[in-house]
């Protein structure tokens, strides 16, 4: 039978796509081409308890806040204090940081187009 294999992409809508792609360059160290990204299987491979979920929140869920979007990008980061080192000599500060729990870590920041990233260091399954 088919099956779906994953998560073939995120495409969104950008006021400014030039400028958002130079944030996410600079800020995350995130290599953009010019048609875009490409996460490559190997890389999330070699983080045991690496995964793309696919999960839907209830309309009224404050857990993308202060974002006001309908959706929440999750990136999956090998050193999760590393990349938040690099957001803050960005002046990219967290909104909010979870202690560790059974799936890793977890840190919220935001875009500059107001777009919640949720940043996730995998813990080994």
């Amino acid at each position: 039978m088919a099956k779906i294999l994953g998560l073939g992409g995120l495409f969104f809508k950008s006021a400014d796509p030039a400028a958002t792609n130079e944030w996410y360059a600079r800020v995350l160290g995130i290599k953009v081409e010019p048609w875009g990204v490409v996460f490559t299987p190997d890389a999330a491979a070699a983080h045991p308890g690496a995964a793309t979920v696919f999960s839907p929140f209830k309309a009224d869920t404050d857990y993308f806040a202060p974002s006001d979007k309908e959706f929440m990008f999750n990136l999956m980061v090998d050193d999760l204090d590393g990349i938040l080192a690099r957001c803050a000599e960005h002046g990219v500060e967290p909104v909010k940081t979870f202690p560790e729990e059974a799936n890793g870590r977890f840190a919220h920041i935001m875009d500059p187009e107001g777009r919640k990233i949720e940043l996730w260091q995998p813990k080994p399954m």
